[in-house]
């Protein structure tokens, strides 16, 4: 179970060396840098006085338990948002650098008022309910031939979804069972199933969850064996995966859970809106159907993507399935693809079937950097959710500081939560916006107010690299110069501007990255070939 190994493995190395002790280019051309800056005369804009956010990117001096209470966003992985009341809550899965969690429960969560500040609460879940037990011990039994019970399982706890339905807020939860199906060697075995349970409550504020058992788990479709013919055997014993769920109800009223990661694709499982859970789970066609697969659906069993996310926008009439590409310390980017059916087919930016295992795009974040900062890697398995007065979409992830960042230990272990608003583009495609929410009071801004220095970032697909900023001059002869070379040009009533044909929205930002902080204006896109295109004023 590929989640489940990857996070063992870098949090028991935290542990160990603990204890041993920083937007995309809209051009596919690559012209010649100009040798001299052009002289830019950007206008006097008066800004309000703003004290946006200052805490470090680099936690690590507060990242253990006793230090929680000024945690904010550090230590975020896998979150899932819901508003209650006056407070947005935050819920992840259980990871935290050096294990600063481990002990103190499961399925962590903090709150804020204004996706800014946020308040470390602690945990919702003391300790795995007993069905999990019994429910795998009572499947090991029935296997054929049958398995002896594993009398003290090890789990991990991944991913939830907390939504409001009705007068109540469901958690859609994830325990997986890490011990190998058979002996101790994970690369002899596939490891043993994963579940994802229910639990309800009136009010996120008291944190008081009742449980309600077992929605679905992995179940083998009998097409492959146990048995793992070695590390490099990735054919995967399980059909669907049961870890990192989404839930939505479609207008009609419909609920469904989406679940599913790397084994056989995302499958969309019906629900019975009474109790939350399938109607029936007889024979594995019960468990749910496919919606999306990376490659050759029918034969690849192990693809690379995970972390389903799934919404449905009001506006476009659309609904937009998100998924985590890729492995999660480094590679992990965001992609997206829609329908009009919640069943799909999901298409990318171009009509390809993602359903049917074509590669999804557009991609939606990767790992990046503007200048001054070290960058962001591992940055993807999004909750998505929107203002329920302003209607405004957001997007929450972790991200990770990249591998060897020095003077930090383990530091592709520091986990980040990032909070972004999304932007919309006039062809109906959601675009993350470059630089973290900081409530920026918006500002009067005009043609005027782009002419000058900018960093820009295009983030084209590469495994496990840096898309690193190039700097580029919007002159008031609407040329391009710099490191990309072109045109431009603004359109004040959708504020947007189009750079070498791409047209990207212009927003007010907060400049994380220089060292001292201050509001700016960033734009955000997505060019033809389904690639992110961000953009910074610094200057």
């Amino acid at each position: 179970m590929k989640k489940s190994n990857t996070i063992l493995k870098i949090t028991s190395y935290i542990s160990f060396c603990l204890a041993a002790l920083t937007v995309v280019s809209c051009s596919s051309d690559d012209p010649a840098k100009e040798t001299t800056d052009p002289v830019v005369t950007p206008p006097v804009v008066v800004t309000p006085t703003f004290a946006g956010p200052t805490y470090a990117d680099n936690y690590t001096g507060i990242a253990s338990w006793e230090s929680r209470a000024q945690w904010n966003l550090a230590n975020v992985h896998d979150p899932t948002v819901e508003k209650s009341g006056d407070y947005y809550y935050m819920y992840q899965t259980d990871a935290s650098y050096g294990n600063a969690t481990d002990g103190h429960g499961h399925f962590f969560y903090r709150r804020s008022k204004d996706l800014i500040n946020w308040e470390f609460m602690g945990s919702s879940m003391t300790q795995a309910p007993a069905w999990v037990k019994d429910s795998l011990n009572n499947k090991r039994a029935r296997m054929s031939p049958a398995l002896p019970p594993i009398d003290n399982p090890t789990y991990g706890y991944w991913a939830p979804c907390v939504r409001k339905v009705g007068n109540k807020f469901r958690m859609y939860y994830s325990i997986v069972v890490t011990n190998p199906i058979i002996g101790t060697d994970t690369n002899t075995s596939w490891t043993e199933r994963a579940f994802i349970g229910l639990a309800e409550t009136d009010d996120l504020a008291s944190n008081n969850w009742v449980d309600k058992g077992m929605v679905v788990c992995s179940e083998p479709d009998g097409v492959k064996s146990y048995v793992r013919n070695g590390g490099n055997d990735w054919d995967a014993y399980f059909k669907f995966n049961a870890i990192d769920p989404s839930f939505i109800q479609t207008p009609e009223g419909d609920q469904y859970l989406i679940y599913g990661s790397w084994h056989s694709g995302i499958a969309a499982l019906k629900l019975n809106p009474d109790t939350g859970k399938p109607y029936q789970l007889k024979t594995i066609d019960d468990y749910g159907v496919r919606i999306a697969g990376r490659g050759n659906v029918n034969t690849n069993r192990w693809q690379a993507l995970e972390g389903p996310e799934i919404i449905y926008n009001a506006d476009t009439q659309y609904y937009y399935l998100f998924l985590a590409y890729d492995e999660l310390s480094v590679a992990y980017n965001t992609r997206v693809a829609r329908s009009k059916s919640i069943l799909g087919p999901y298409v990318t930016n171009t009509g390809m079937s993602i359903t049917n295992g074509a590669e999804c795009f557009p991609m939606l974040t990767h790992p990046y950097a503007f200048k001054n900062h070290t960058g962001w890697v591992g940055f993807s398995h999004c909750g998505i959710f929107q203002d329920p007065t302003s209607k405004k979409w957001y997007y929450a992830s972790q991200a990770r500081l990249p591998e060897g960042v020095a003077g930090i230990n383990v530091s592709n272990a520091v986990m980040m939560g990032h909070v972004r608003g999304i932007q919309w583009t006039e062809d109906g495609w959601p675009a993350v916006e470059p630089e973290r929410y900081a409530g920026v009071p918006t500002t009067t801004f005009t043609e005027a107010s782009l002419i000058g220095t900018w960093e820009q970032v295009t983030m084209n697909y590469q495994y496990k690299t840096i898309q690193k900023a190039v700097t580029i001059y919007l002159t008031a002869d609407k040329k391009v110069s710099g490191d990309v070379t072109g045109t431009w040009s603004y359109d004040s009533t959708q504020k947007a501007v189009t750079i070498n044909g791409v047209k990207c929205n212009v927003v007010d930002a907060w400049d994380w990255e220089t060292a001292t902080r201050k509001v700016t204006l960033s734009y955000t896109g997505i060019n033809s070939a389904g690639l992110p295109v961000w953009g910074k004023k610094v200057n």
